[in-house]
């Protein structure tokens, strides 16, 4: 069975690497640091290939879900433990192994600190290999599946402020993923998620295989290339990723709206606008589309290299925007589904699906 003793340096990677391929989404690269490094400190989870697991051996995603801008958002390690106590609890179904629904600063290290505490092992095939908006869209093809009954078990909410609760939904999919997001907006903005149960066999049809390690070498790419300069880190991660610098300047006009569970909003830098939707959605110069969601859209610190999310950028900052098209990514099955890919169009008020398909 080939093995990846989960480190130090490769949380840096992790989580930097992971925050570019969020694409503005993803969580904060502060909260997946201090996640990680408990989850090392605990006992060193092991990162393994899905391959080395037996058809029938259940995987379990971990997941946080909320509004990352949101003021009041608390998860601690505990909770992120408790949501896979609650599943196991309330279905009594063993869990050999355990994903994280997609990469992002936080996403990319989701089930580190469940897969130490429980040892159970992660395994290297998230459901989407970059973030996504929504819950359906990290479902790798299960809201197609019509008898599919979903569990979902959640935990979170900071319990000074009387916003900590823990719960569990059994329905189809979408209703229980309303559920959840309803669940993160009451806690305060965030939750910790165990959920959607589906074989090894599954995952390695549906899944992004390899997208842990993909994200790893992608802050790997990052972080040699700061040794040199910010220019030089932002340019080594554009060349891994096969992808192209597209504009530098400042932020000129930034609007964000907290609404429903989700940060949504529009950002201009000289005549470009990038929308978003938790993730960024559109870039576009003068009215002209250069890139569309799936593709990986994202900003970075013109100053220091790092990358910055959609829910960390500020009025007035000076970035480097970069992109890459969706096929150098890792993509789930659900990036391929029209209907959930429609879903984006009234919130970001752009035309989406003559874009992608």
């Amino acid at each position: 069975m080939s093995k990846i003793r989960l480190n130090e340096e490769l949380i840096q990677y992790a989580v930097y690497g992971g925050a570019i391929l969020g694409g503005g989404g993803g969580g904060p690269k502060e909260t997946g640091l201090i996640a990680a490094k408990t989850a090392v400190d605990f006992g060193a989870p092991q990162l393994i290939d899905i391959e080395d697991l037996s058809e029938d051996t259940v995987i379990l995603t971990a997941a946080a879900v909320g509004a990352p801008a949101a003021p009041d958002k608390y998860v601690s390690p505990r909770d992120y433990v408790r949501a896979v106590e609650i599943f196991q609890e309330n279905t009594g179904i063993k869990v050999g192994g355990i994903i994280t629904n997609e990469n992002g600063g936080t996403a990319t290290v989701n089930g580190w600190i469940q897969a130490a505490v429980l040892n159970i092992p992660i395994v290297d095939a998230p459901c989407n290999g970059r973030a996504h908006p929504t819950g359906t869209m990290g479902s790798m093809g299960l809201n197609n599946l019509e008898d599919y009954v979903s569990y979902q078990a959640v935990a979170g909410g900071n319990p000074e402020l009387g916003n900590n609760i823990e719960g569990f939904f059994k329905g189809s999919l979408d209703k229980t993923a309303r559920m959840v997001r309803q669940s993160s907006v009451v806690a305060g903005g965030l939750v910790a998620v165990a959920r959607n149960p589906v074989t090894a066999g599954y995952v390695r049809q549906n899944g992004a295989i390899h997208g842990v390690t993909h994200a790893i070498e992608t802050g790997r790419a990052l972080f040699h290339g700061l040794q040199k300069s910010p220019k030089d880190g932002i340019q080594e991660v554009v060349d891994f990723l096969k992808g192209e610098i597209v504009t530098e300047g400042l932020i000129e006009e930034l609007k964000l709206v907290t609404d429903g569970g989700f940060d949504v909003g529009t950002v201009k830098i000289k005549d470009y606008e990038l929308t978003f939707w938790n993730e960024y959605m559109t870039l576009e110069k003068g009215g002209e589309r250069l890139g569309t969601f799936p593709d990986l859209i994202m900003t970075l610190d013109s100053l220091t290299g790092i990358p910055v999310t959609s829910a960390e950028i500020q009025q007035g900052q000076k970035v480097v925007v970069i992109k890459t098209a969706k096929e150098n990514l890792k993509l789930g099955s659900g990036m391929f589904d029209r209907k959930l890919m429609a879903e984006i169009e009234p919130i970001v008020h752009k035309e989406i699906l003559n874009y992608i398909f």
